[in-house]
């Protein structure tokens, strides 16, 4: 195996006491947050296999609670999360979900306010990291641990030309992209792992590019 750094071998500096069910958990949660764009009012946790069994134990609801709030995976402030999304008015709902699914450590969660929602599916792979493998219902495998972009955009011809050509010419490079459609002609989402952070003024840009419907990022 090739380590990208030293964090791959010693894990991610974070509150414990397991990187796979903590920080992986907080990962999760704070990738859901980014997305969504606003701090949610609701979120329901469906947790499966190994997370369902120890999430207690192993501090995965304060971590996902955590994420939810923007905690990144050293807060402190993980430890009283849960007592804080309460404050916040945010309430949490957490589900020992039995199905079968092909990770153990999934967490399925659906977030929202009273006027919109998203739902999203995270895996927690070991050492801190995570892929993100749905978003509102389209199939996708995002790491969660770099920079990214999500638009979601008419499926037209030019519509992927012209989101690449805003990126070329802020000199921002893709490090990965994918795109996953429902049906022809229908809505379709496009991810695109990015070597640096997309800012504001780029986000502006596509938001206005032909036949995208929404943007939204992941920053590290």
């Amino acid at each position: 195996m090739k380590y990208q750094s030293v964090f791959d071998i010693i894990g991610p500096v974070m509150v414990g006491p397991s990187s796979s069910h903590t920080a992986g958990a907080a990962r999760i949660g704070r990738a859901a947050r980014l997305i969504f764009g606003i701090e949610p009012t609701w979120a329901t946790v469906h947790l499966y296999g190994s997370f369902a069994k120890t999430y207690r134990g192993h501090g995965t609801d304060l971590a996902i609670a955590g994420g939810l709030l923007g905690y990144d995976t050293d807060d402190d402030r993980i430890r009283f999360a849960l007592e804080t999304a309460e404050k916040h008015n945010m309430k949490i709902e957490f589900i020992e979900d039995t199905a079968a699914t092909e990770h153990p450590n999934t967490a399925r969660i659906k977030l929202g306010t009273k006027d919109s929602s998203m739902e999203l599916v995270g895996i927690s792979i070991g050492g801190g990291k995570v892929e993100i493998t749905e978003l509102n219902g389209f199939e996708l495998r995002m790491s969660g641990n770099k920079p990214a972009i999500l638009i979601m955009h008419n499926d037209r011809f030019g519509a992927i030309a012209s989101v690449t050509q805003i990126l070329a010419q802020h000199e921002i490079n893709i490090a990965h992209m994918e795109v996953s459609r429902k049906d022809v002609g229908k809505d379709a989402l496009m991810v695109i792992e990015t070597d640096q952070n997309v800012d504001d003024d780029v986000m502006q840009v596509l938001e206005k590019a032909s036949h995208i419907n929404r943007v939204s990022r992941l920053m590290n």
